[in-house]
């Protein structure tokens, strides 16, 4: 199959550019072809994994930019020492580097997962047309961008669009919503979740603009029914707590075709997949999202409790811990170690080598 298809290729290229005059590119043999084929679908080596790991957790092990949020008073307790990364790939192997046993809230991470749980109930028309996939060139939880479009062109890693997405979620009463929430989270972490109740506590006394952000996406029809519900809940999924090795696994059962590696559990269609990675590509970093991909090519998601997740599609998930943040929200060390990690292994889905040498 493999020879058949280089030969088809070679062929076709031929017969495209043989007698195209003197600025024509000479045919490609088969062992350009081969080693190009070979280049970009590479195997990982463990030696490789464990070296790039190992050398980002040293090189940034002590740097000290970046500080813990403070909006939400808990978060300015986190110890901001903690830094842990935490790599899965496709057949289930585990890497890690640092501290990954220590806890922190998902925040906005917890965003992508609902999306993903609401494309699963619904299918993804019922999130574009409700909710939207734009990025909204505003703060994450701007009430001038609800009021620009009347609450549509959002999308769901933006606080109204992730409260909407959150309020779509399927059940008869706040326990069977929350459980199903929580559920899913599991699946996709291969193991039983705990909320954080101090983290939890102190986003629920502080998230007057959330309740707000709710109200306007339920005036506008965008939330059909309890706002307020629908806040607390998001509040609360939003203090799930989770290590390093839990979001790594997470990113690799997106990167693995909403299969659970480490499991084996097929948590989401596959088909849904792409989707939910288009969103995280676009508006995953806050107002870095642009600059972060133009970078890496990594669809992501960060946190404020000082996490990040990225998906190499088909090659590996990655997740870093590490509570101090730049001025977009996002942690530090994480954008550091992730960007190291995914170059020294070829992570950019972009980057692809030439069938020609």
């Amino acid at each position: 199959m493999r020879l058949l298809l280089v030969t088809s290729m070679a062929l076709l290229l031929a017969a495209c550019m043989g007698t195209a005059g003197p600025q024509a590119a000479a045919p490609m043999n088969t062992a350009d072809l081969d080693m190009a084929l070979d280049s970009n679908t590479r195997t990982l080596q463990e030696a490789d994994i464990e070296a790039a790991l190992n050398a980002a957790y040293i090189k940034y092990k002590s740097l000290r930019e970046g500080a813990n949020a403070d909006y939400i008073p808990a978060l300015a307790k986190v110890d901001s020492n903690i830094y842990g990364i935490a790599l899965v790939t496709p057949d289930g192997k585990i890497y890690t580097a640092g501290d990954i046993n220590s806890e922190v809230s998902i925040q906005s991470i917890s965003k992508v997962f609902t999306m993903a749980l609401v494309m699963e109930e619904m299918g993804p028309e019922a999130l574009l047309n409700n909710v939207g996939v734009d990025a909204t060139g505003q703060a994450f939880n701007s009430i001038v961008a609800i009021e620009q479009y009347k609450g549509a062109e959002m999308n769901p890693l933006v606080n109204p669009g992730a409260i909407t997405a959150t309020s779509m979620v399927s059940g008869g009463s706040r326990a069977e919503i929350w459980n199903r929430i929580l559920s899913y989270y599991n699946a996709f972490a291969g193991r039983e979740l705990s909320v954080n109740q101090d983290v939890f506590e102190s986003e629920a006394a502080t998230n007057q603009r959330n309740q707000a952000i709710a109200k306007l996406m339920y005036a506008y029809g965008h939330i059909k029914d309890n706002p307020d519900q629908a806040t607390d809940i998001y509040t609360e999924q939003c203090s799930i707590n989770v290590n390093a090795r839990d979001l790594a696994i997470m990113a690799a059962t997106l990167a693995n075709g909403g299969l659970n590696p480490v499991t084996g559990i097929q948590v989401m269609r596959s088909e849904n997949v792409p989707e939910v990675l288009a969103v995280m590509a676009t508006a995953g970093l806050y107002d870095d999202a642009g600059k972060w991909l133009y970078l890496t090519g990594l669809p992501a998601k960060s946190g404020v409790g000082g996490g990040i997740i990225a998906v190499s599609p088909g090659r590996f998930g990655i997740a870093v811990i590490s509570p101090p943040l730049d001025q977009a929200g996002n942690s530090v060390r994480a954008q550091k170690a992730i960007a190291d990690i995914s170059n020294a292994l070829g992570g950019n889905p972009y980057s692809v080598l030439p069938a020609r040498q």
